[in-house]
């Protein structure tokens, strides 16, 4: 029985992480949905989703939004564009991501007043020259990402669930190897 339950937590653990990782495999900004006229703070997550590192990822942003802030992050410098009406309108990062890694780069901005959705355009520049542009419609195998902005009255801003589920899979899993090492100690 024990040899059977071993390879079958193996296989769920392994769909599991797979699953995350096409789940979560772009470029996304955080949060997906947001009020409007509020600041927000976001973050723009990027996984290195090739064989070889990453040195450069760039964000337009929406020309409804007003960025007024950035977060520092370690190892990475930024550089910003401004528009004719001295509006941050692109912000590039430039550092090294390993092959197997993300990163999360924050920044603050001021929401649109009306609802409606923000669309992110990225790209990311791989060290062997290849560019990736997060531009594509969703569902493509390049989408942007979108946040949706709603009013806050009715309705609550929604968390992804996916961090939970896999969360309670994994203390699952934990749970039966811990039953069966029990079991195996006690035999």
């Amino acid at each position: 029985m024990i040899r059977r339950a071993i390879p079958v937590a193996g296989g769920v653990l392994a769909a599991m992480i797979t699953g995350a990782a096409l789940l979560f495999g772009h470029a996304v900004v955080w949060p997906r949905t947001t009020t409007p006229g509020t600041y927000e703070k976001y973050i723009l997550r990027v996984p290195n989703e090739r064989p070889v590192g990453t040195r450069e990822v760039k964000l337009s942003f929406p020309g409804n939004l007003r960025v007024v802030s950035f977060g520092d992050v370690p190892g990475w410098t930024i550089t910003v564009e401004r528009d004719t009406a001295n509006r941050i309108s692109t912000a590039t990062w430039k550092g090294e991501l390993a092959v197997e890694r993300f990163v999360e780069f924050p920044f603050v901005a001021v929401n649109p007043r009306e609802p409606g959705k923000l669309v992110w355009n990225a790209s990311q520049l791989y060290v062997n020259g290849e560019l990736v542009n997060w531009t594509g419609p969703e569902g493509s195998r390049t989408p942007a990402s979108v946040t949706e902005i709603r009013a806050a009255a009715a309705e609550s801003v929604s968390q992804p669930r996916t961090p939970l589920l896999l969360s309670a899979a994994a203390l699952g899993l934990a749970v039966i190897a811990l039953t069966l090492a029990m079991r195996r100690r006690s035999a």
